[in-house]
């Protein structure tokens, strides 16, 4: 198992640029299957995630041509669908959160897909009831396989309707979307995810030949068509390292410009970083977060004690509470940091009270945070990471803390960070990854 040893206090100065999106490229990567011509997609991240889901496509059949680092043909036309009822299709399943996203593709292609419990972080229950509703809704059947856990979904002809999902689940639209592009008739989905990755899938599709309107919107309309064809796709850059690297830029950074990072798609993840006083300048379609000594939690316009709360797009991503957290520990003034979504993301905090912060863990989902203001430094420490989003929340810590740190099953963080000790190296971080 490998892990990082940390040497805190080194600032960060220079110029970075983020990765493409990692759960974008989960959802186009797995939009291949509904064609059987080319699809080639540019910028996709070099990360754990991404590449074990390619091998599983390569796996079922998909051809796929490694034009650089990044550029990718797929080519879902000679496909082994007897694989698909493999046990070995159904273990790496378990291993691989993103699996989830080819059901809607098989199905909407073949009419059958098997679903195994997919794996990923363990951030608390991450339930597939509305990937599962949306397909009943378009005529599909489930069958569950006892022996091997996992449930069989059938459909002669998937219909449109209208359906009103129970949750804006950001993987149940996208699997929904790609089930009913081929669906016979209209397909209208309200409360549905509108992320920019959802709209970027969708640019996709329509690229390929699909007819989906009302992109951006809670309300998606879909005209079935008879098939799809081939196209080309540029991932956007990945919101969630733009704000992690804003993360670290305010607490250890001399002067960090974050390159080409999709500004117009980031919603309000900058005001969120500005609400704990961190400065975030703009030029062109780069962020730069200059040298501050302190940084002053704002307060709401009656005087109360600031929230950061994580929402549905257009609301605060759930995958960057972690890094506000460990943000506002070096602030002036406290925030209740409220995590919605997940009931279990924020248990890694005890790591971050060893380290000296202080904070009140009130329950699964608040704690209150009250910044140091740089007047008190983090210990280093050994820790451990427990899913992505935290992972990199420990590196943020360990990078602003007095002495060498120690942080184990980084594998954690490699699912979602691209190269990342070798990149914050260049710009003046001091990490090594050690095998243990």
């Amino acid at each position: 198992m490998e892990s990082f040893i940390i040497e805190g206090g080194h600032r960060l100065k220079g110029t970075i640029t983020p990765q493409g999106a990692k759960n974008e490229a989960l959802e186009v990567i797995c939009a291949t299957l509904l064609t059987t011509e080319p699809v080639r997609i540019k910028n996709i991240p070099d990360i754990l995630d991404v590449n074990n889901l390619i091998i599983l496509l390569q796996d079922i059949g998909v051809k796929v041509t490694r034009h650089h680092r990044g550029d990718y043909t797929f080519q879902a036309d000679e496909l082994n669908l007897s694989y698909l009822d493999s046990l070995q299709f159904v273990q790496k399943c378990s291993s691989l959160r993103g699996s989830v996203l080819l059901i809607g593709p098989l199905l909407g292609r073949f009419g059958k897909a098997i679903v195994a419990k997919p794996g990923g972080d363990k951030i608390g229950r991450r339930r597939l009831d509305t990937h599962f509703l949306g397909f009943k809704y378009l005529g599909a059947k489930f069958v569950r396989d006892p022996e091997r856990d996992v449930f069989r979904i059938e459909a002669e002809q998937l219909k449109g309707c209208y359906m009103l999902l129970d949750e804006a689940s950001i993987t149940g639209t996208a699997n929904i979307i790609m089930a009913a592009v081929t669906a016979k008739g209209t397909t209208t989905i309200y409360n549905a995810a509108c992320e920019p990755y959802i709209q970027q899938l969708c640019h996709l599709l329509n690229a390929m030949g699909a007819n989906i309107s009302g992109i951006a919107s809670n309300l998606i309309t879909i005209v079935g068509v008879e098939r799809l064809h081939g196209a080309s796709h540029m991932v956007l850059p990945d919101m969630i390292e733009v704000g992690s690297f804003i993360g670290m830029a305010a607490m250890v950074g001399d002067g960090v410009r974050i390159k080409n990072v999709s500004l117009q798609n980031l919603g309000i993840i900058p005001d969120a970083f500005r609400r704990l006083g961190v400065k975030i300048q703009v030029e062109g379609d780069d962020l730069i977060v200059p040298y501050q000594p302190h940084y002053v939690v704002d307060s709401f316009i009656d005087g109360t004690i600031m929230t950061l709360s994580d929402a549905p797009w257009p609301g605060l991503t759930p995958d960057l509470i972690s890094v506000l957290l460990v943000v506002a520990t070096q602030a002036r003034g406290s925030v209740l940091i409220h995590q919605k979504m997940f009931e279990s993301r924020l248990f890694f905090v005890d790591k971050l009270i060893d380290m000296g912060a202080q904070i009140i863990l009130c329950d699964p989902h608040r704690a209150v945070v009250v910044g140091h203001d740089h007047k008190m430094k983090l210990r280093a420490g050994r820790m451990t990471s427990p899913d992505i989003r935290a992972g990199i929340a420990l590196l943020i810590a360990a990078m602003s803390s007095q002495g060498t740190s120690h942080i184990a099953n980084i594998a954690q963080i490699d699912r979602g960070y691209e190269d990342i000790e070798n990149r914050l190296n260049a710009i003046g971080a001091c990490i090594k990854r050690v095998n243990d």
